[in-house]
């Protein structure tokens, strides 16, 4: 989307920062023994949230929530929105966790039909996962399936409506029909979760004046 920030994402932040190493170890037709240690690293990486019980996980991720809110500095808020997203994406099974990654790198070799149907499946296997509808909405946005991908980002937001990037992928979807009043509704809710976001304030004035036709 033209002078849209990347589709989920925060402008300068990745919104995959556990898959990294993950990414790089090969394709679906891997050797045996890279899939067997990209799985090996995988469970290293999501042991720690999976000794955690459901309220235990839930109760951190509230924290950490509320210290994106009252964060001082952007700099301080960069690294939250980082741990935020790393818990998201990674609150679900080794098994679940894999193929979100899949689908990330499909999505990153812009096979956004195989994303989609990495991210079904990991809806099939867990429906209440939030950032799983959020990743299969941006892969159907950019097949061109924008109901589709409204829809998904509707039931990211009904599992977790504090996912900040979610509702900046709705922005942007709504931005790009020229929907401005959907667009400054989502923005506004975004910077009431994540409130320094880069550019946030002054994107808010912008959609503003867009949708309400006021210049502050």
């Amino acid at each position: 989307i033209q002078g849209a920030a990347p589709l989920g994402g925060v402008q300068g932040r990745s919104p995959w920062p556990c898959f990294g190493q993950a990414l790089a170890l090969g394709g679906r037709a891997a050797p045996a023994w890279g899939m067997r240690r990209w799985l090996f690293l995988l469970l290293l990486s999501v042991t720690p949230a999976l000794a955690q019980t459901p309220a235990e996980r839930a109760a951190a991720l509230d924290h950490l929530f509320d210290a994106l809110k009252a964060a001082p500095s952007a700099e301080v808020a960069a690294p939250l929105e980082q741990q935020i997203m790393h818990r998201l994406v990674q609150a679900g099974s080794p098994v679940v966790t894999l193929l979100m990654s899949r689908g990330a790198r499909d999505m990153e070799g812009e096979a956004n039909q195989e994303a989609i149907q990495d991210f079904t499946d990991v809806i099939t296997l867990d429906p209440s996962l939030a950032e799983a509808y959020h990743q299969r909405a941006r892969a159907r946005y950019a097949a061109g399936d924008t109901q589709g991908a409204i829809a998904d980002i509707e039931q990211t937001l009904q599992h977790q409506p504090r996912d900040f990037a979610a509702l900046r992928t709705l922005a942007a979807i709504a931005e790009s029909r020229q929907d401005w009043k959907g667009a400054y509704a989502a923005w506004q809710k975004l910077l009431e979760i994540d409130p320094l976001t880069p550019g946030g304030e002054d994107k808010l004035k912008d959609l503003r004046r867009r949708a309400l036709g006021e210049e502050t």
